[in-house]
């Protein structure tokens, strides 16, 4: 064999060994970058989170829910929270009449109850806030209420939930334990409408929420008292059975849980769990 042909068979025995090198390389290399990709947490394997989530929630609820609504959907673009507020025992009758709805969050455990004693909900409800009545005057408190027992003074127009309403519930145990009784002028079938009623100048004392003062501005004033820490309310929330769009309202219901949506929930006056 001359050495020029010696050479020849040299070079083609490198070039192929340096070609499968690359061959190998190019292979470990694309194994990595698939492992990377699929242990990626941030990945794009989750689901994209769409379409409609109906939440039905306590009269109480409706400024910070309806807040933390919006911030859902900034946060997840082509969604859209629908709510429906009012009195906790209404909407879990509701629901149990077959009221399509992906979440509902309530004002008493009670309340919640109807709803999973009908095998509605879909798991068990969690317990997200909690809320203390407080008394709603008029503003500059003119009828001089400074205390639960002042509410029975003659000729003083109170308005009450009604006793199935959690907040009238409520009501009823801190009269009850300060060994109280009260005729009010009305019961009222939710928070917000025994509060408009003292914003209307119709009454001029309700027993409402803290947060219920608190959004209602310089409307009324808020007078505390003590027996309110004897019938403070757990607030549960829990996913539907029958929801259409579940994996998003698990996503709502995780947001309210969250520290961004507790801030909000404790800057509306609510409790901590």
């Amino acid at each position: 064999m001359t050495p020029s042909v010696r050479r020849t068979r040299r070079m083609l025995e490198l070039a192929g060994a340096g070609a499968a090198a690359l061959l190998t390389l190019s292979a470990c290399s694309s194994s990595s970058g698939s492992s990377n990709t699929a242990s990626d947490p941030s990945g794009s394997a989750s689901p994209k989170l769409s379409g409609t989530v109906t939440v039905f929630a306590a009269a109480s609820l409706q400024e910070s829910f309806t807040a933390l609504g919006k911030e859902f959907e900034q946060q997840h673009p082509g969604t859209k929270v629908t709510f429906s507020f009012g009195g906790s025992d209404t909407l879990a009758a509701s629901i149990t009449g077959g009221a399509p709805a992906d979440v509902f969050a309530a004002a008493s455990p009670k309340t919640m109850a109807t709803v999973t004693d009908a095998k509605d909900a879909a798991g068990a409800p969690v317990t997200f806030v909690r809320n203390q009545l407080e008394i709603a005057t008029l503003p500059g408190n003119p009828g001089k209420v400074a205390s639960l027992k002042d509410l029975t003074k003659p000729g003083l127009k109170v308005v009450l939930c009604d006793k199935t309403v959690p907040c009238g519930a409520a009501a009823q145990k801190a009269l009850d334990a300060s060994h109280l009784k009260l005729t009010p002028v009305s019961y009222e079938q939710d928070v917000k409408s025994a509060l408009n009623k003292v914003e209307l100048k119709e009454a001029d004392a309700a027993v409402v929420y803290k947060t219920d003062v608190h959004a209602a501005g310089d409307k009324v004033e808020g007078v505390e008292f003590p027996e309110s820490a004897k019938a403070v309310n757990d607030y549960p929330i829990a996913l539907l059975k029958n929801a259409k769009n579940a994996e998003t309202a698990k996503a709502f219901i995780a947001l309210v849980q969250s520290a961004e949506g507790q801030k909000v929930l404790g800057e509306a006056g609510f409790l901590k769990p």
